[in-house]
């Protein structure tokens, strides 16, 4: 069972003791980026652990990403349990991928318990990824804000690329795409990760994820990761006052300041901006996210350094476009109309793709 400590039943019970309980002879376990328990840094290796229950732990972040096939013949099935952010960027999208892959080679059915996308209402937007792009933090062609469950882009994958793959998708019951996690009846979100610590910052993450391809800090560090973002070199006042210029819907912009405990600028006071969610129903993430890319650049081209973390900042776009564009300092409604058509093609292309109303 490839799981961690957020994927608990509706009771709070650990999923792989709902197993146990029902008199599922499981093997063994296998844990993502951040660990089982979830207290690994993003990017931080995770080595191999034990847990009550005698069940052995196997890292998928650490000496390989990729479930040992050897490991997989000594079973029946792999069953996937995590809950997902919603982001295409977010590697439990990886890892499912590469599980897919080598279930697929050890004849190893795979299993998907399926879990809300949290943030399911965001209309699907930004990039779609390109192949050449493909990465651990871009499992494949995909918008940047996808809007799907894990279990419907089990069945995408397999379609596309692993027609042979024994697949089984337990689905959600009551699940609703038209509601955000916190406003389905009966279900609570539990953090996935150590920075995405409550659904206010989970709201927030596809606005400031992208920052991570940048010398600007997304806030890791300090309490409220991807909920602000600053650097020494930004004028806060100046800073909000270009963004202002946008009029972005549903979002406020303040100024704060934060010195990072680890990561960018640890130890080092920086000036930045903090964001608020005024109204869900109208945040557009991407629209903020490209608003704040071009007024960085725009304000501070040499120190926001895109230029020097391009391979990284098109890994996470899925793109060079995206970049190129932000450089180049093109309207803000041109670079939404080239993601827009993106998404309405891959709309177009991949209409079934969706398993619940």
């Amino acid at each position: 069972m490839i799981t961690n400590a957020a994927a608990v039943s509706r009771s709070g019970e650990p999923g792989y003791r709902v197993l146990l309980r029902n008199g599922v002879d499981l093997k063994f376990l296998m844990a993502p980026e951040h660990g089982f328990t979830l207290d690994y840094e993003a990017g931080q290796n995770v080595g191999n652990a034990g847990v009550g229950d005698s069940l052995k732990i196997w890292s998928l972040y650490g000496d390989s990403r990729k479930p040992d096939i050897s490991l997989l013949k000594t079973i029946d099935a792999l069953v996937f349990d995590l809950q997902d952010a919603g982001v295409r960027c977010y590697t439990y999208l990886s890892t499912m991928k590469l599980a897919m892959e080598a279930c697929n080679e050890a004849g190893v059915t795979f299993m998907v318990l399926d879990r809300p996308n949290p943030i399911a209402p965001l209309p699907a937007s930004g990039f779609v990824l390109e192949p050449r792009f493909e990465s651990f933090v871009g499992a494949a062609e995909l918008p940047f804000i996808h809007g799907m469950s894990v279990g419907e882009i089990a069945e995408w994958l397999q379609k596309r690329r692993f027609p042979g793959l024994s697949l089984q998708i337990v689905r959600m019951q009551g699940y609703r795409r038209d509601r955000f996690a916190d406003d389905l009846p009966g279900f609570r979100f539990r953090p996935p990760s150590p920075s995405l610590h409550d659904f206010k910052t989970l709201l927030l993450y596809p606005a400031t994820v992208m920052l991570e391809g940048t010398d600007v800090s997304e806030g890791r560090g300090t309490d409220t990761p991807f909920r602000m973002f600053g650097a020494p070199f930004i004028d806060s006042k100046t800073l909000i006052q270009e963004l202002e210029t946008y009029r972005l819907p549903g979002v406020e912009f303040h100024r704060t300041s934060f010195t990072p405990e680890r990561s960018k600028f640890s130890g080092v006071e920086c000036q930045g901006v903090r964001l608020k969610v005024i109204d869900r129903d109208h945040f557009d993430p991407f629209l903020a996210s490209t608003a704040i890319l071009l007024s960085l650049q725009k304000l501070w081209p040499e120190e926001t350094g895109l230029h020097r973390h391009a391979d990284f900042f098109d890994k996470l776009a899925g793109t060079s476009r995206y970049r190129l564009m932000i450089q180049q300092q093109r309207p803000i409604g041109e670079i939404l109309a080239v993601a827009r058509g993106q998404v309405r093609a891959f709309d177009v292309a991949y209409r079934g793709r969706f398993l619940y109303p």
